[in-house]
């Protein structure tokens, strides 16, 4: 069985994948979703990256799972320890050098015509139950930390493991269409879809996990 790497997002701790984490469990695979250290002002993306390897120890047979910023974390681990696969969940993609402040403006993210709402639970949690994203909302975190935020990424290029990447088709955070750009201009492929929204594993956590265990199936396309 698998080891799932899970890594969340800006705000989030490891909590965010606990719906998941149940439902992988259940089905006999091994489990990691560390807090990534993002209220550290002195901690940068290697940092992070460092976090997230001390959790896995020596695990092996390793699965990376990055959700939406979890995508600049998740690439760095994955550089450093054996990975059987990689996927980006409404994941960032960043190139090489580039600082996650400067992605917005080199994907043209502003430029997507998404409507802009400031109200958090019509842009992350429409499709979550009302009580989790209450819980979800009460245990926010501070966003990745200044430093995080302004160095740039350090690899010279996406690491040499299979990649998949699936898009949230109710995503109101990240839109279908722009991610489809995004995955074919950075990485060369197209994504999956799911229903649901930008925080999936709250709002459809069981098949997400269907979708996950299904990518370790060597049947399957792509």
């Amino acid at each position: 069985m698998a080891t799932y790497v899970l890594i969340h997002g800006a705000g989030d701790g490891g909590w965010y994948w606990h719906l998941v984490d149940a439902e992988l469990r259940e089905r006999g695979h091994d489990v990691v979703a560390p807090d990534l250290p993002a209220d550290d002002e002195a901690s940068g993306l290697p940092a992070y990256a460092d976090v997230v390897l001390d959790a896995i120890g020596d695990r092996t047979e390793l699965v990376m799972v990055a959700q939406s910023f979890g995508g600049f974390t998740a690439p760095l681990v994955s550089d450093r320890v054996a990975t059987e696969l990689l996927v980006l969940v409404a994941g960032m993609i960043p190139s090489p050098g580039e600082p996650p402040d400067d992605w917005w403006g080199n994907t043209g993210y502003e430029r997507e015509g998404r409507e802009q709402d400031d109200d958090v639970i019509a842009t992350f949690y429409h499709d979550v139950p009302p009580e989790l994203a209450s819980e979800a909302q009460r245990r926010e975190r501070a966003h990745p930390s200044a430093r995080a935020m302004r160095e740039p990424w350090p690899l010279e290029a996406w690491p040499d493991v299979p990649t998949r990447f699936l898009l949230c088709r109710d995503d109101r955070f990240f839109p279908p269409g722009f991610l489809r750009r995004i995955a074919r201009d950075r990485l060369g492929i197209t994504p999956d879809e799911i229903d649901g929204g930008h925080c999936v594993a709250l709002s459809r956590p069981s098949e997400l996990a269907d979708r996950l265990e299904a990518y370790l199936d060597p049947r399957a396309p792509g």
